[in-house]
C-alpha cells in the first residue's frame, strides 16, 4: 500500500564543512633572505657610487674650465645688447642669402651621400657580428683617428688641397662623417637581433647572405635615421666650414661679424634657422614613416 506524507519534510542532518586554514607565508632560508637582500642592496650602492663619482667628476670639470655662473650673469647684459643690436634684421641682400644657402645645402646634400656610403663600407668593418678580428680593429682605429680631428682642420687640410670653395667643404665633411656615423652604423648591426643570424648560419647561409638578409633588413631602419641626423648635422656644420673658406654661408656670416653689419647678420641668422627648422620637420616625417 501507499504510504501517507504528513506534509512535513524530515529534517536531514547537517554535515559540518571544514574550515579552511588560512594560507601560511612562505618562509625563507638565511641563504635566501642573503641573496634577496644582495640583489636589492647592490644596485642600490652601485646606483650611489655613480652618483658620487657624477658629482665630483662634475665639479672637478667645472673648477678646471672656470665654470662660473656670477661671470654669466655679469655678461648677460653683454649679450643682450649684442643680441639688441641685431634688431630689425635687413634684407637688402636677401638674394645673396638664399645663394648662399643653397650653396650650403647643396654641400650637406654630397657630404652625406658620399660620408653615408663610405661610413657604410667603414661599419662592415668595424662591426663585430661581421668583421674578422684582423679587419675589425683597425677599421675601428681608423674610425678613431678622423673622429679625433676637428672639422675646421680637416677642411683647412682641403683648402690647402684643392683651394677655397665648396668642394674642400664637401670633402671635410665626407671625411669627417667616416668617423662620426661610421661608429653608429658599426654599433647599429651589432646590436640587431641574434636569433636570426644564427638560424641562418645553422642552415649554411654565407656570410654575404647573413648580411643580406639578416643584418641589414634589420638595422635598416636605424641607419635611416641615422643619416638624417647626419644630413641635419652637416647643414649646420656647413656654415661653420665656411669660416676657413670651405664654401657656403660661414664666409658672409665670418665677415658680417668682422664689419659689425648685425642687421645683415641677423638676416642671415634667421634664414638659417628656417632651413634647419625645414629639413628637422622633414626629417621627423621620414622617420615616422620608417619606424
Amino acid at each position: 500500500m501507499p504510504q501517507l506524507t504528513t506534509g512535513t519534510e524530515p529534517e536531514r542532518p547537517t554535515i559540518p564543512t571544514p574550515r579552511r586554514r588560512a594560507p601560511q607565508p612562505a618562509t625563507l632560508d638565511d641563504a635566501a633572505r642573503a641573496r634577496l637582500e644582495r640583489a636589492f642592496t647592490a644596485p642600490r650602492a652601485r646606483f650611489t657610487t655613480g652618483v658620487v663619482v657624477a658629482i665630483a667628476l662634475f665639479t672637478w670639470s667645472s673648477i678646471g674650465a672656470e665654470f662660473n655662473f656670477i661671470k654669466l650673469g655679469e655678461g648677460a647684459s653683454n649679450m643682450a645688447e649684442f643680441v639688441s643690436r641685431m634688431f630689425p634684421p635687413s634684407w637688402d641682400k636677401f638674394d645673396t642669402i638664399v645663394r648662399l644657402l643653397v650653396e650650403t645645402l647643396q654641400m650637406a646634400i654630397v657630404g652625406t651621400v658620399l660620408g653615408t656610403v663610405l661610413a657604410l663600407v667603414f661599419a662592415f668593418g668595424a662591426a663585430s657580428n661581421i668583421a674578422p678580428t684582423w679587419l675589425y680593429y683597425p677599421s675601428r682605429w681608423a674610425m678613431n683617428v678622423i673622429r679625433s680631428l676637428p672639422d675646421l682642420v680637416i677642411a683647412l687640410m682641403f683648402v690647402s688641397a684643392v683651394g677655397l670653395g665648396p668642394f674642400a667643404g664637401i670633402l671635410a665633411m665626407t671625411v669627417g662623417s667616416i668617423g662620426s656615423i661610421g661608429k653608429i652604423f658599426a654599433e647599429a648591426m651589432e646590436s640587431v637581433d641574434r636569433r636570426p643570424i644564427v638560424a641562418m648560419e645553422a642552415v649554411g647561409a654565407s656570410r654575404r647572405q647573413i648580411i643580406q638578409y639578416g643584418i641589414l633588413p634589420e638595422a635598416a631602419p636605424m641607419l635611416t635615421s641615422y643619416t638624417l641626423l647626419l644630413f641635419e648635422g652637416n647643414v649646420r656644420g656647413a656654415t661653420i666650414l665656411g669660416l676657413v673658406g670651405a664654401g657656403g654661408i660661414g664666409l658672409e656670416l665670418t665677415t658680417a661679424m668682422n664689419m659689425y653689419d648685425y642687421g645683415h647678420l641677423s638676416a642671415m641668422v634667421i634664414c638659417i634657422v628656417v632651413l634647419v627648422t625645414a629639413i628637422d620637420q622633414a626629417s621627423a616625417i621620414i622617420r615616422r614613416r620608417i619606424t
